[in-house]
This record gives structure tokens, C-alpha cells and sequence, in this order.
């Protein structure tokens, strides 16, 4: 991750705009003193659906003549610090992006954020996206991205050309894998450059502990159960690490990138990559003619009788009470989820998912991976991922994640340290029972 914060200036409207009746003086005023109304974006560096963004972006000015500048902060747990800093020093911008879920509830959204419960587009969105972003006494965000699913994102050349069947079971998952290596390619990619990538093997496994033990998010939250007295949440860690025991992956782990991961699955180096359903804006848009070559499966687990998807809620964009241009902020969230907002985010391509937004209808011409997952949604062979389930996640699983994967550490040691990770995260929550 660039551990730089990159200012990046969206252009002005031109100049000579013509301005409706009523507003022009204060307009000219405004451009005489050189001075153009703004919003500021606190936004994720390297952001796959940065350029539907832009065409948001570019539309909210062309309507409203509000300027919308870019600020740029680093993913997993720096960037997560950086905005945990901010807020503390009172010093935000405009408009925060941010995961939804337990890592939102840290943020303490009553206090920090505005609420938008009473904003004319709030029964607009899911019912089930506003619980993530959500501590009782309102929302406070709006998605920015469609539904992603994790899972396994693989190349089906590779599939076709070995005449492999996509798995329903991990033993399945693994014999394939046996065939590509022998074939002379990675049969699964780490990039443990970015340690965030390394967790969602895990966490794309949870369907598979839900199966197992439907009450576990509950159990988990009230201190009852445990990553390591739980088989089904082991298994996760237990994974990570048999693909690297097995010598699945490729050599250089700790040196790949998401990125490079992207170009390996993109141009058939590598078979499978752990991961949601995100990734296949930046495969569109870097390697436009391998698209179709993509595809998605549910992450394996023990039993073909429990096979299916688990779901992330999408990112999202709140407004902080700090925030120097509220109204202006408003406004642009409001046109986000607008039919305009969202014909935008369109304009530049089909959508990798399905948005949290009522009466958004998918297009036909979207990614084939895409079209895997809405298998699974519509066969409803899906489940939210434990983040929006339960308000903990500790935040070193990243790191913790990349020890499994690299046998640094045993499964079963990885677990109890996840799990004292966690306890601090949930007494921090004040939750009762721990």
C-alpha cells in the first residue's frame, strides 16, 4: 500500500457557467474572490471503482457546479489508524469512506458522524445495508460500491484447458488444485505484500461456519464461543495454511501484490485467488479482453450438502460532524444514490454486483463472474459475512492471517491470538460479557 496521502484535484466547472436566476451574484462573488464552493473526500487509495466514481463525481458538478476534491488514505489497518487520529483531533473532512460493519462501530457513529435518517433518500436504500452502518439511533453512511461476494475468483482457461468442474467441497477445491500445479501453474495466489488480501480466505469461509453452527455470530459476541474452541472457525485459519504446507502458492508471497495478483489471475499464471467480487472492476479495467476469462465460485467448505456464498455489505460514505461543508456533503450523498447518481456510476461500465439501492436493476451485459455469484443469490445460497453479524472484528487479522499463511505460527495458534485481538476490540465496545 502507498503509505503516502495523495492530494488529487478533481478540474473546476469552467468558468463562464452560467448560473440560474438568484444565484448569480453570489456566484460571481464567489469567482471574484476566488473561491469555489467544495467538498473534501477522505477516500481509499487505489480504489478499483475509482473511475465510476469519477463519472459520480463529474456529473455531481456539472448539476450542482460544487467542486469535489479527492484525498487519498492507505487501506487495511494504517489507513484505519490514520482516520481513528483524525477524528480524535477534530481535523476530517467533508466526506469519510469507510468499511460498513463491526470496523464502522469503532468509529462510535453517533458521536463522530451526522445522521442521515431523516434524509430524503433513506427508504431508498436496503434495510439491510443501513443496519450495518447503524447504532440504534440512525445510519450514518450510503453504499458506494455494489454487493460484493467472497470467494474463490479463478480463470476458467485454466478450468477449460484441464478439464476441471468448479468444487463444492475443500477436498475437491484441493485435488484441483493438485492437477494445476502439476500442469505448471499456481494453483493459488497470495499476495502477502498487502496483508489484508491474506484474511479473506477466512472470511469467505464463514457460510460454511454458519452452516455449522447457525448461532455462532451471537455465541461469538457474547464471549461464549471462540475461533479456537470453534472447528468450524478454525477451519479457516487451518486452510490458509494447508494450501502453502501443500506448495499451492506462488513462491514469493511477501512480494506480491494485490496488484500483481490481479495481472496472475488476469493472464492465466495463476488459477485461484482468494477474494470479493471487487477485484473484477480493476480486472476489467487493466486487462479489459481477460474479463470474460474470470469467474467466481463459493470458498469450499467440508460438506457439498452446505455449499454457498457469503456476502460483504459495500463500503460506505458518511459525513463527519466536523465537516467544514456539511450541507455540500449532503448533497452529494444525496445525488449518489439518485437514478442519476447511479446511471454515473454505470456509464463507465456493467457493475460488478448488485447495489444496496432499491429499484436498481443490474444490467444484462455484467462481468460472467458476476453472473456466478447471482447463482447463488437467487438459488438463496448466501449468508452475511461475521462482520455484520456481530460489531467485533479485531483489527490485526490481516497479519495474523499471513502468520497461517505462512506456517509461521500453527492454526490453533493463530486462533488464540485472533481471539485475544478480539477481546480487546469488544472491551473497547464496552459489549457485555467480556
Amino acid at each position: 500500500m502507498n503509505k503516502i496521502i495523495v492530494m488529487m484535484s478533481v478540474l473546476l466547472l469552467a468558468a463562464g457557467m452560467v448560473f440560474s436566476a438568484g444565484s448569480a451574484e453570489s456566484a460571481a462573488s464567489g469567482a471574484a474572490a476566488g473561491k469555489a464552493e467544495k467538498v473534501l473526500w477522505l477516500h481509499f487509495a487505489g480504489d478499483a471503482q475509482q473511475k465510476a466514481l469519477d463519472a459520480v463525481v463529474a456529473a455531481f458538478e456539472a448539476e450542482t457546479g460544487i467542486d469535489v476534491e479527492f484525498e487519498y488514505r492507505p487501506g487495511s489497518a494504517e489507513g484505519e489508524n490514520l482516520v481513528k487520529s483524525r477524528l480524535a483531533a477534530n481535523d476530517m473532512p467533508d466526506i469519510l469512506s469507510y468499511n460498513s460493519g463491526s470496523l464502522f462501530q469503532v468509529l462510535d457513529p453517533d458521536r463522530n458522524l451526522v445522521n442521515l435518517s431523516e434524509e430524503p433518500y433513506a427508504d431508498r436504500l436496503l434495510d439491510s445495508f443501513k443496519s450495518t452502518v447503524s447504532d440504534g439511533n440512525g445510519f450514518y453512511g450510503v453504499p458506494i460500491q455494489p454487493i460484493p461476494a467472497g470467494g474463490i475468483i479463478y480463470n476458467k482457461k485454466i478450468y477449460a484447458g484441464l478439464g476441471l468442474e468448479v468444487p463444492v467441497t475443500w477436498d475437491q477445491f484441493l485435488d484441483n488444485c493438485e492437477v494445476i500445479k502439476k500442469a505448471g501453474t499456481v494453483p493459488v495466489i497470495a499476495s502477502y505484500k498487502d496483508d489484508w488480501t491474506a484474511q479473506l480466505l477466512l472470511l469467505a469461509d464463514f457460510y460454511n461456519v454458519l452452516a455449522d453452527e447457525p448461532d455462532f455470530p451471537e455465541q461469538y459476541t457474547a464471549n461464549k464461543a471462540k475461533f479456537a474452541t470453534s472447528p468450524s472457525a478454525l477451519r479457516g485459519f487451518e486452510k490458509i495454511q494447508e494450501v502453502f504446507v501443500k506448495g499451492y502458492i506462488n513462491s514469493e508471497p511477501m512480494a506480491t501484490t494485490y496488484d500483481n495478483a490481479i495481472e496472475m489471475l488476469a493472464t492465466a499464471q495463476g488459477a485461484h485467488y482468494p477474494m470479493a467480487t471487487w477485484i473484477l472492476a480493476s480486472i476489467a479495467a487493466n486487462f479489459p479482453d481477460k474479463i470474460d476469462d474470470i469467474g467466481f465460485f463459493a470458498l469450499p467448505g467440508d460438506s457439498a450438502d452446505s455449499n454457498g456464498v457469503t456476502l460483504w455489505m459495500p463500503n460506505n460514505i458518511s459525513i463527519p460532524k466536523t465537516a467544514a461543508n456539511p450541507e455540500g456533503a449532503k448533497k452529494f450523498l444525496e445525488f449518489f444514490v439518485s437514478d442519476a447518481g447511479m446511471k454515473a456510476y454505470m456509464s463507465v461500465g456493467a457493475p460488478d454486483g448488485a447495489f444496496a439501492i432499491k429499484d436498481v436493476p443490474v444490467p444484462a451485459e455484467v462481468f460472467p463472474a458476476v453472473k456466478d455469484v447471482l447463482e447463488y443469490v437467487d438459488a438463496n445460497k448466501t449468508a452475511p459475512a461475521l462482520e455484520f453479524l456481530s460489531p467485533i472484528k479485531g483489527p490485526n487479522l490481516p497479519q495474523i492471517s499471513v502468520q497461517a499463511g505462512l506456517a509461521l505460527k500453527t492454526p490453533l495458534e493463530c486462533a488464540v491470538e485472533y481471539d485475544r485481538d478480539v477481546e480487546k476490540q469488544a472491551k473497547q465496545l464496552m459489549l457485555q460479557g467480556w
